[in-house]
């Protein structure tokens, strides 16, 4: 029987090594979603040059990175590829780089693609966990949000899903909707756990600029910081009485052994190799990003050229900044170590007394209330 995650301190936790993560960046997707501000491209006859352009990126870079335990394929919606394009890229990958038989391999999907032959496909290909972009259980929200399936297609998507043989699923969700309220949210929370999901992540709702919504409200925030504060600290408590662990401010899991192990890698500064346009990636000394741009990122790989848009050799105390900015981001939290400044121990003490830290085994751990001020938590350690 696995242990009660709930028991577990946050230095016991499982850091899952310092193996790479490899992440491709689909962009394509058949809308934009009207909170979305993610890079994408609507022009689904351009996938063959994408396909064939990646895998001139993956030959630049092979024997470049040690073998890789986690490949993610994120978009955009990757979903939106035909079998033999997902098939080839796979191969591709495999040929070039080493990726052991007990990597973590996830790809998202949207609802609306699924179906059980399609499903059973990515099986074959060797994916092992989807991420699949529910998003709401609710018609209405739905189509406020700009989705293209309904909440039939998504309970579904989640059938087929496990009638193709996925024991690691995550959905994808979205709070903080205008005029939603905390019984509204329950039912979707519910709904999403008659499904036994291995993993959930949950957001809040934000308007992003230049976005379809940020043009429908002018800007303005769609719920109070109250009413944002209310809803996520419900979600925690919710869903942890349900028998989750919220090892990460938006993502919670049944126990270790569903975290995402490819996002811990950029909570843990872990490396990382991006592929794709608007790709980024992370060799622990070194960050560096891919031309946004299709058109961009295309043209310099035809030129023969590593498509990277710029590069960022980090200083010892970036280092230690980005340290304390993702350890507050999980319950993994920072290594006394790492944290700075005259009065830190003073500080500590403050915080944990307040509610917001705790004290775990020499490292100062986010409580569910710490999580709501983990962009400030650095500012009293540096």
């Amino acid at each position: 029987m696995e242990a009660d995650p709930k028991t577990k301190s946050a230095a016991a936790q499982v850091n899952h090594g310092s193996l790479p993560g490899l992440y491709v960046h689909v962009p394509f997707c058949r809308g934009k979603c009207a909170y979305c501000d993610f890079y994408s491209v609507g022009d689904l006859s351009l996938i063959p040059a994408w396909r064939k352009a990646v895998e001139q990126e993956i030959l630049y870079h092979a024997g470049t990175f040690a073998p890789f335990d986690s490949l993610y394929l994120g978009g955009g919606t990757p979903s939106v590829l035909a079998e033999a394009d997902l098939a080839a890229l796979m191969e591709a990958i495999h040929r070039h780089f080493s990726l052991g038989p007990a990597s973590e391999i996830t790809m998202e999907i949207n609802p609306e693609d699924a179906d059980f032959e399609k499903l059973h496909g990515y099986r074959r290909l060797g994916i092992n966990r989807l991420s699949i972009g529910v998003q709401s259980f609710d018609d209405e929200e739905l189509r406020f949000l700009g989705r293209r399936h309904n909440a039939r297609q998504a309970q579904k998507a989640l059938l087929w899903a496990r009638a193709a043989g996925f024991d690691n699923l995550n959905l994808d969700l979205i709070y903080g909707l205008p005029g939603q309220t905390l019984t509204g949210w329950e039912k979707t929370l519910a709904a999403a756990l008659a499904f036994r999901p291995e993993h959930l992540s949950c957001y809040q709702l934000t308007v992003e600029p230049g976005t379809a919504l940020a043009r429908r409200t002018s800007g303005r925030p769609l719920v109070s910081e109250e009413k944002e504060r209310e809803f996520f600290l419900f979600t925690g408590e919710y869903l942890e009485g349900a028998g989750f662990f919220h090892y990460e401010i938006s993502n919670l899991a049944r126990g270790e052994g569903n975290y995402c192990r490819h996002n811990l890698k950029y909570w843990q500064r872990q490396p990382y190799l991006g592929l794709g346009p608007a790709a980024h990636s992370f060799d622990g000394r070194k960050r560096w990003w891919n031309h946004r741009s299709l058109a961009d990122w295309l043209e310099a790989l035809n030129r023969g050229e590593l498509p990277a848009a710029g590069e960022e050799v980090l200083t010892p105390e970036q280092v230690r900044l980005e340290r304390l900015l993702l350890g507050f981001r999980t319950k993994r939290g920072v290594e006394f170590d790492h944290l700075a400044g005259d009065r830190w121990q003073e500080n500590l003490a403050d915080l944990a007394s307040r509610g917001w830290l705790k004290v775990e085994e020499g490292r100062a751990v986010p409580t569910l209330q710490g999580y709501l001020l983990a962009d400030r938590l650095p500012l009293y350690f540096t």
